[in-house]
């Protein structure tokens, strides 16, 4: 952490090393490491039916597996704030299986969703950083992650290898389930160990251009952050990371929803952060990158300020945008890991134009444990 002046930064940089230290826990060569997951087998609703509880950046970590889940195994996926679903009655008549996201393992609202998922005779799984923490030990089944430690309060490799964790517990839930066959499973396993190389080629890059950008648009009072299908688990996140880091108000939303309300907000000091990457192997993801274009076109029109981020070499989007960032191209259910980094990024030179002790922002703890 030494070549870094903040935790924050340096752990956005470990995130490469996080995330293979993660496939150690789970994969074997190009294979799902089947002792890893053993204790998953009877983990599954036999109806499929799953619900997530998380809260923070984790809660956006399971937005994402939502759709992940849904798409590649076909499960019925909710995702709860754990706040909310620690205080409904534990009797459940649909008894979904039960995935409870920490970064601590500790985390109070988390914890109490898990016991009541327990109290209820549901089948639980906990997906955690920290060896040895409650919900790891309380739960039916567990997926510690190989993040190491997070010293900054605002998760970053945590984030990132939560993401990993669950795209592998859908390629387990696939393959169980007869939803992709082997050859799938390891072209999409091959893809998933180049992730880590792709990312460190991208780092220096986006850290000048998150640098430039944050100077730029360092008087922003808002900023609204807009994606489509499990895009907008990441706009969402992108939005949490700017408020929590440097305090500068930021709101993330389905890019469809701009224009029932949010739009009204969009001006001079309101700028757009749009998540216009596509996976052309993906007719739905073409539909959705398709509606994005016709968004930017209308943003143009506005002019509104957009920074997007696209495919590199998209010269569709470059020209829509005021602002392009660019990120490799990666299978749609992967995008979400590489394209959250450049966001982390902005939000920590944000936080550095505004003064912010970024490693320590005010009112808020790396573990709430405190309900």
């Amino acid at each position: 952490m030494t070549d870094f002046p903040h935790a924050m930064l340096g752990e956005i940089y470990q995130q490469p090393a996080a995330i293979r230290r993660t496939f150690d826990l789970y994969l074997d060569g190009q294979s799902l490491d089947a002792k890893a997951f053993a204790p998953l087998a009877g983990w599954l609703n036999p109806r499929g039916e799953v619900l997530i509880a998380a809260s923070g950046s984790s809660r956006h970590a399971g937005l994402a597996a939502e759709v992940t889940l849904e798409d590649l195994c076909g499960l019925a996926v909710d995702v709860e704030y754990s706040s909310e679903y620690s205080c409904r009655p534990a009797a459940n008549p649909r008894n979904p299986s039960v995935i409870v996201i920490s970064q601590s393992g500790e985390t109070s609202d988390t914890l109490a969703a898990l016991r009541n998922a327990r109290l209820g005779g549901q089948a639980t799984l906990a997906i955690a950083n920290v060896d040895g923490s409650t919900m790891l030990r309380e739960a039916s089944a567990a997926m510690p992650i190989g993040a190491g430690p997070e010293l900054a309060i605002p998760a970053t490799k945590s984030f990132t290898c939560q993401l990993t964790a669950l795209y592998l517990l859908a390629l387990y839930q696939a393959q169980r389930l007869g939803a992709l066959d082997a050859s799938q499973i390891e072209q999409r396993i091959a893809e998933l160990r180049a992730l880590p190389d792709a990312i460190e080629s991208q780092l220096d890059p986006w850290r000048a251009t998150m640098t430039s950008l944050a100077a730029r648009y360092r008087n922003a009072t808002t900023f609204l952050y807009l994606g489509r299908g499990v895009h907008y688990a990441i706009a969402r996140e992108g939005a949490l990371k700017m408020k929590e880091a440097s305090y500068v108000e930021a709101e993330g939303y389905p890019a469809g929803e701009l224009k029932h309300g949010p739009n009204a907000l969009v001006g001079e000091q309101v700028p757009l952060i749009v998540l216009a990457t596509v996976d052309r192997s993906l007719e739905a993801s073409v539909l959705r990158y398709d509606k994005t274009l016709q968004l930017l076109e209308d943003m143009s029109r506005q002019g509104a300020h957009v920074i997007a981020l696209a495919n590199t070499g998209d010269h569709d989007v470059a020209a829509l945008a005021t602002d392009c960032v660019y990120v490799e191209p990666a299978s749609e259910h992967l995008l979400p890991i590489p394209e959250v980094i450049p966001l982390q990024l902005f939000s920590y030179f944000m936080a550095i134009e505004h003064g912010v002790d970024v490693d320590r922002p005010r009112n808020l703890s790396k573990a709430v444990i405190e309900a």
